[in-house]
């Protein structure tokens, strides 16, 4: 089970869910305390800058960052709950966890998954770019951005809550 949530409901949401793992997507990555729960090698911290395009005096989301995303997932053994969060709950945080649930599930449709977060969430709007590049890290030949499209903007809110997403 991967659940996604903002900072300020990491700690809680590590606590309820019981996680082994934890991945962290956001720019002042110096803001995140690493629960005591979690063991320092099940922490990914990955500083980023929400947006879509390369920007100067922003980090923009790049593809060794989401290799990084993949690989962190892959290697996860799935004995219990990982939770994903950036900064709002909202877009890095989501991005990361349909791409990991893509990469986990190579056989279901991109459309199904990003229905499953949508479903969990009204609040959810996947970062474009991190689902671009997982979209080609994957061989997904697009359909990751389709079922974005297809999944619509999400309600955006200064914060997101959290929800999960069931990976079978």
């Amino acid at each position: 089970m991967l659940h996604v949530c903002s900072l300020a409901h990491l700690p809680g949401t590590v606590q309820a869910t019981g996680a082994s793992h934890v991945i962290t997507v956001m720019a002042d990555v110096d803001k995140v305390q690493r629960p005591p729960s979690i063991l320092q090698d099940n922490h990914l911290v990955i500083s980023m800058d929400d947006i879509i395009e390369e920007a100067e005096g922003f980090t923009a989301p790049a593809v060794d960052h989401v290799e990084r995303v993949l690989n962190f997932g892959r290697s996860w053994d799935r004995a219990a709950p990982m939770v994903i969060h950036c900064y709002a709950g909202n877009s890095r945080s989501t991005a990361s966890a349909f791409a990991i649930a893509c990469a986990l599930n190579p056989n279901r449709s991109e459309q199904q998954i990003a229905q499953r977060i949508r479903n969990a969430s009204a609040l959810a709007h996947p970062n474009r770019l991190v689902v671009s590049h997982a979209d080609r890290l994957l061989g997904r030949d697009g359909r990751m951005l389709r079922a974005l499209d297809e999944m619509g903007p999400g309600n955006l809110t200064v914060e997101g809550r959290p929800f999960c997403i069931d990976l079978d």
